[in-house]
């Protein structure tokens, strides 16, 4: 067991009080403060996973004034995932169950969304394989995500991530939307940026997986 110099000193001169005392000083020092579930960071992300409840009612509420309501309620789920982490960092609020709370957020709304739209056919059956390459990935690097922080390995999000989840929030912002939304045809757009966001997809997986092996060698 690894001891102090102080320690070392007063064991050497042949003080076993003065020993003692570090012992018991050691023993006695506080514990750390637990952390709070309530913070501001952690209060938002709970309100973005409020947002999965409100993504399950769209195929009752199809219509354009709807889909605008809830494309927005989306878009601002996906501007709060940018907030709380900023606030927890600012803060110095970043606790356990905000680092899982934050991903999983993320996953729930865009599995939720993704397939709601595949069910009720805004985005059609020849794409469903985008739906499943994108869901299946967010489960993968997750779980890669979970075996490298076991073997103390960091996996941070790198540029392409952050590219990927941009485009994915913009097809399924406009895939919400649907209909011709400021002029623009927003279907169609979503469609496209759907297709980028699954290219995107599969690069940046390949990436974090290249960069877990090349980090085992």
């Amino acid at each position: 067991m690894a001891i102090s110099l102080d320690e070392q000193a007063r064991e050497s001169s042949g003080d076993p009080h003065a020993a003692d005392a570090v012992s018991r000083a050691d023993a006695g020092a506080a514990p750390a403060p637990p952390e709070r579930f309530w913070n501001l960071p952690n209060s938002v992300t709970m309100l973005r996973i409020a947002v999965v409840p409100v993504l399950l009612l769209l195929p009752l509420a199809a219509d354009p004034a709807s889909s605008r309501i809830i494309g927005w309620l989306f878009i601002a789920a996906a501007v709060t995932d940018i907030i709380d982490g900023w606030l927890a960092r600012r803060g110095q609020q970043v606790t356990s169950i905000g680092k899982l709370l934050d991903p999983l957020a993320d996953k729930l709304t865009v599995s939720t969304a993704l397939i709601v739209m595949l069910s009720m056919g805004r985005i059609p059956g020849w794409a469903t394989w985008m739906v499943v390459v994108i869901v299946g990935r967010e489960l993968a690097v997750t779980g890669l995500r979970g075996v490298a922080a076991a073997g103390g390995q960091v996996m941070a999000a790198g540029g392409l991530g952050k590219a990927k989840t941009v485009s994915q929030n913009i097809a399924i912002a406009a895939l919400i939307f649907h209909y011709t939304t400021f002029g623009l045809p927003a279907h169609q757009i979503g469609m496209v940026s759907l297709a980028l966001a699954t290219g995107l997809t599969l690069w940046s997986g390949y990436v974090y997986f290249a960069n877990f092996f090349r980090g085992r060698e």
